[in-house]
């Protein structure tokens, strides 16, 4: 069961929450000779929701249908329980654009994840506002798009979802994006745009977050990966991460270990929405790690 080359799936499901979801999708599976590898699930019973991942694969005999076929087949059980669905080949890889401003320490990391293998996704391209990050991408071999607002920001903003429709991306990243995007923008790309701050947010909002929470005396610092909203900075949360410090840490201390965090919450952020592991809960998320 371990040889990469078999075919394998992950199906992924959010429905009212009833009886007899499991049953149905376990079924589906073994009358079709699916050998379920890893299944997660979670009840909401606050907001009468079922969610569900379950990854799969296809036994020695082979599963009778494609990949079309299969969703074809499922698509009666999704209708039967009113199930918002999808699947998708385990191998296959998410499109995803990077916007990014002046700051490098998570658009390298995801740059050096990429190129080593260790994160599963195809980036389309780097959009940026500023010059600064053209030659560490294209020394990856990535294209890079400089879309400086030059006081149009509704022309820089189409300019950039041109590349996004035209790259076929599904996801956004903001990489330390220094842009507000608007509001047009964000219901465009609603549930497939990502954004990393530092976890002051929302008490150290604004310019030099860093300094302000030193001058403070934070004890803990630390960032948050989350899905881009229309309400600045409060979208459902995907992943976070501190760090403690104490009073001996300066500002440029700070600084630096944010920016590892930063990289690194961004970076399981990613790997989890490539592995189709993030689901959306209303102003939340369901994160099968």
């Amino acid at each position: 069961m371990n040889d990469k080359t078999i075919p394998s799936w992950i199906l992924t499901l959010v429905c009212a929450d009833r009886v007899g979801i499991v049953a149905a999708v376990s079924q589906f599976l073994a009358e079709r000779g699916g050998f379920i590898t890893d299944s997660q699930q979670y009840a909401d019973r606050e907001a009468g929701l079922f969610f569900m991942r379950v990854a799969f694969e296809a036994t020695d005999t082979g599963m009778r249908f494609d990949t079309a076929g299969l969703r074809d087949e499922f698509a009666d059980i999704g209708t039967r329980f009113a199930m918002d669905w999808r699947l998708t080949e385990a191998a296959e890889r998410p499109r995803m654009l990077i916007a990014v401003s002046k700051g490098s320490h998570c658009l390298a990391d995801l740059l050096h994840r990429w190129q080593t293998g260790t994160l599963a996704v195809d980036i389309m391209g780097v959009v940026s506002n500023h010059p600064d990050m053209r030659r560490i991408t294209e020394w990856h071999g990535i294209p890079y798009h400089e879309l400086p607002p030059n006081g149009d920001k509704a022309a820089q903003e189409a300019a950039l979802l041109d590349l996004f429709d035209r790259s076929r991306s599904e996801y956004l990243i903001l990489a330390r994006y220094m842009q507000v995007l608007s509001e047009n923008l964000v219901d465009r790309l609603a549930g497939r745009c990502v954004n990393i701050h530092h976890s002051f947010l929302p008490g150290f909002k604004g310019a030099r977050p860093y300094h302000r929470a030193h001058e403070r005396g934070v004890k803990l610092i630390g960032a948050t990966a989350h899905f881009v909203t229309a309400d600045l900075d409060e979208g459902p949360i995907i992943e976070q991460a501190v760090e403690r410090v104490d009073h001996r840490a300066t500002a440029d201390d700070m600084i630096r270990i944010g920016r590892d965090i930063e990289a690194q919450v961004l970076a399981r952020a990613v790997d989890w929405l490539a592995d189709r592991r993030v689901l959306r809960n209303g102003g939340k998320t369901v994160v099968f790690r």
